[in-house]
């Protein structure tokens, strides 16, 4: 009778292990492939003790994700940044074995992301664009009209210093086409070539999946969030240049949009919405490591 009674509670255990939600399930970011997060202008994979998602790669991985952070030029074109990833994320296959990757960019990142999966589809299976310059920005209009060889020239010395101090510094760099890329007229040349996931209305949703690549985003519409944040009052200042245009102080909200909008209203700036300046963001909003972990369980949801 004992020994039938442990057989029966065996089976009973095994049983549980391998039921969704049980013990032996997936963990909250445990997606099927592989996270991919990708920088924005003037970004960088770590800096020192600080990475550009601070705090986010550790978290993601905590719930059984695999995570990698690529790097690509801190200032260049969206199709250069896009080849330089598109080359890391072959590597990152090559390395895991995974079929395909969940790219996840930030600013110009997004748009970064959004090359690889237009040319090679078959190797993503998801983009998240977290406040994607994906309809341009006024900021780079401005920059790119007013001043271009000033402002081509400082941008160039700000993304070789970020690439010697990053490690990084073998990676070409070119101010003057990321800002023409960041443009308003450039974003909607580039979208004319690779309009997957964008929105046809001005400040709606586009495709949800295309080519069987699903497309997501969310952004910040706070400029200041925390008095001692040292970038939010610059962030503040140059958030007048939207007009009073829903904005995080660098991308306007409808600009953000891609595929399923998971909100543009979080109360978060640009620098917020990957958890900078060194977790210093807004006390009363979601904290954005945890929208992080939140995307990442809704891909594992789609079985991505």
């Amino acid at each position: 009778m004992k020994t039938r009674f442990w057989q029966l509670l065996s089976t009973l255990l095994l049983t549980l292990a391998i039921l969704p939600g049980s013990a032996g399930a997936a963990g909250y970011t445990q997606t099927k492939y592989p996270i991919v997060l990708v920088h924005g202008l003037f970004g960088f994979d770590k800096l020192g003790p600080v990475e550009y998602f601070y705090g986010v790669p550790d978290a993601l991985r905590s719930g059984g994700a695999q995570v990698y952070v690529t790097t690509v030029s801190a200032a260049n074109s969206t199709e250069v940044r896009g080849e330089q990833l598109l080359s890391q994320v072959r590597q990152i296959l090559a390395a895991t074995g995974a079929a395909k990757v969940n790219l996840i960019g930030h600013s110009h990142g997004g748009p970064t992301a959004r090359y690889v999966a237009s040319v090679r589809p078959d190797l993503v299976a998801s983009v998240t664009s977290v406040a994607g310059v994906n309809k341009g920005s006024k900021v780079a209009d401005i920059l790119s009209g007013a001043i271009p060889n000033t402002s081509s020239a400082l941008g160039n010395a700000l993304a070789s210093l970020i690439g010697i101090l990053s490690g990084n510094k073998g990676l070409p760099q070119n101010a003057g086409a990321s800002l023409a890329s960041l443009s308003t007229a450039g974003s909607l040349a580039f979208n004319s070539r690779h309009p997957q996931g964008v929105p046809t209305s001005a400040c709606g949703e586009g495709a949800y999946q295309v080519q069987g690549v699903y497309y997501f985003s969310w952004s910040g519409a706070q400029p200041y969030t925390n008095v001692l944040d040292v970038g939010d009052p610059a962030l503040a200042a140059i958030s007048l240049a939207f007009g009073g245009v829903k904005n995080d102080g660098l991308v306007s909200s409808c600009s953000s949009h891609l595929g399923k909008v998971i909100r543009d209203d979080y109360a978060m700036n640009h620098l917020d919405e990957v958890n900078q300046f060194v977790g210093i963001v807004n006390l009363f909003e979601t904290n954005p490591v945890t929208v992080f972990r939140q995307q990442a369980n809704r891909l594992q949801g789609l079985g991505l």
